[in-house]
């Protein structure tokens, strides 16, 4: 079975024109980047006739999934695990562009009280004065999770965040905050807005930020490279502006 993958940074040095026949474009996606993949699609399968599969999963597993074999069209991902598929010669080379960066944010279940997370300090103060604290497992692989592991650790806190972290394997962290499990939830801005339920409070203070870069690439089994190469350009182009905006999520400054 052949896809596109998406996951956080974008292979698409190689842009295809639009398939002269219907195809179906496979496409594994991290969170981070899934709404905008499905933003973006209905408007490019009306215009080509092509279908577009999204197939969701964290950072980590679907490595692993294409490391067992599993076949796909385009991928997005972070740029660290798509120049891991490159040296696996599962994308074509040349074929990755950079799509968009999402940064961290904080959810509380819609009608409850927003913490100040202004400054480090009242971000901290926040954490520890939670009942608990969801969080993506870092052990998923997933980029939010590892990162805020690594911050507790910094800021010196992972001893009294541990006890109350409500650990998420994959998926809507924010689905913690609004079922009641956790008072914070804290994950991409993209993934806790798509969150019926719950509110984003703000992104977490400028000093602490740590933004996820979404990268695509074309599948080196692609079945269409056309097809394939004309939704990655609709990912990183024009088409894509309002929906990385309303998403959460923004264009990777130039260097």
């Amino acid at each position: 079975m052949y896809g596109v993958v998406v996951g956080c940074f974008a292979l698409l040095g190689w842009l295809g024109a639009p398939a002269a026949s219907a195809a179906e474009i496979r496409v594994l996606t991290a969170g981070a980047f899934k709404p905008v993949v499905a933003a973006v699609a209905p408007d490019f399968e009306k215009r080509t006739g092509n279908t577009v599969v999204v197939v969701n999963d964290t950072v980590g597993a679907l490595m692993r999934r294409i490391a067992a074999g599993e076949a796909f069209d385009v991928a997005v991902l972070t740029p660290e695990a798509v120049a891991g598929l490159g040296g696996a010669g599962k994308v074509i080379s040349g074929s990755s562009v950079s799509l968009a960066r999402v940064g961290i944010g904080v959810a509380v279940k819609d009608g409850a009280p927003a913490p100040d997370i202004g400054t480090v300090v009242a971000f901290t103060r926040a954490l520890l004065t939670a009942r608990t604290v969801a969080y993506v497992d870092p052990a998923s692989g997933g980029s939010s999770g590892v990162y805020l592991a690594q911050l507790f650790e910094r800021l010196g806190i992972s001893d009294r965040i541990g006890p109350k972290a409500v650990l998420v394997p994959g998926g809507l962290v924010a689905t913690r905050v609004v079922s009641g499990e956790a008072d914070l939830a804290l994950h991409q801005i993209s993934e806790i807005l798509a969150m019926p339920g719950a509110r984003l409070v703000g992104p977490i203070p400028a000093e602490l930020q740590s933004y996820t870069i979404c990268q695509g690439a074309i599948g080196a089994m692609v079945r269409d490279k056309d097809a394939a190469g004309a939704f990655l350009q609709d990912l990183a182009g024009d088409k894509a502006t309002a929906a990385l905006k309303e998403k959460g999520m923004e264009v990777v400054p130039s260097d």
